[in-house]
């Protein structure tokens, strides 16, 4: 099990108990790449230079600037930022709950497990956890985090608690910027039972391989070639007959929507 990287209290009024925190998501089995210099193989450092006068910066020179004008900046130094923080970094407090479905998932930005971090407190965290699950809420409370204070919910899950960092108020753009000069008209009945059924062609239950990588499966295939030294296999390029074809922009969509559903049926027979 992957080691917690927090550790600290879940509170609710006079209640407490010790947790843990671990991030929900991973990348450590991404790939990543290290810059090398071609000709000498080692790899290559980057520092931070003087804009000005091209010279490096020493780390004990470097220094976080507001901007506030093309060239001028307000300095402000560590023990500044540090003042600002909540005082205590390592205490949930649960200052209110919310119906679960009325924060919408756009606000949602990164997940994390809360466990109980000891025998003893593992009543007072599965009554906070059941609590919520039976009144359909979620918490919310603030926690100093990857070093800026944040909006967090408590989402109750399984034997578990799921803890999401929110996002900021100024982070999430109206959508009424985006969809308001969407026209409202209804679409017609007809095209939306032709949709309704391809969809319906097209259910499955959700599997955790649907969201692979290929591109990242391709470049293990690669890696693993040249460790045995065989040339990586070439790019195959499509003819005309699998190129694919642009999309006109005169479209019947009810030709396309008959077209679609008759391909999906054929493909479900082949697959029996």
């Amino acid at each position: 099990m992957p080691r917690s990287f927090w550790k600290g209290y879940l509170k609710l009024s006079l209640v407490t108990c010790p947790v843990a925190m671990t991030p929900a998501t991973t990348e450590r089995e991404k790939l990543r790449f290290h810059t090398l210099n071609r000709e000498t193989g080692n790899r290559v450092v980057s520092r931070y230079l003087d804009s000005v006068t091209g010279k490096p910066v020493k780390e004990k020179d470097e220094a976080k600037g507001y901007p506030r004008g093309e060239d001028e900046h307000v300095v402000l130094e560590d023990d500044e930022l540090d003042a600002v923080a909540l005082e205590s970094t390592r205490t949930i407090d649960i200052d209110m709950f919310v119906p679960a479905d009325s924060i919408e998932w756009i606000w949602y930005d990164t997940p994390h497990y809360l466990t109980p971090d000891d025998a003893v407190g593992e009543e007072a965290f599965a009554v906070i956890r059941e609590a919520m699950a039976s009144t359909g809420t979620v918490g919310i409370s603030r926690l100093v985090m990857y070093r800026r204070e944040r909006a967090v919910m408590l989402q109750p899950r399984g034997k578990g608690i799921v803890l999401w960092t929110l996002r900021y108020g100024d982070e999430v753009r109206p959508p009424g910027d985006y969809f308001g000069d969407i026209p409202a008209e209804k679409p017609d009945a007809k095209l939306l039972k032709l949709v309704a059924t391809l969809i319906e062609e097209r259910s499955k239950p959700w599997d955790p391989a649907m969201v692979g990588d290929p591109v990242q499966d391709k470049l293990h295939d690669i890696i693993a070639a040249k460790k045995k030294g065989r040339k990586r296999p070439a790019r195959k390029k499509p003819d005309a007959a699998e190129a694919e074809e642009a999309p006109s922009n005169v479209v019947n969509i009810m030709d396309a929507l008959r077209k679609s559903l008759s391909a999906e049926s054929k493909a479900g027979k082949t697959k029996r």
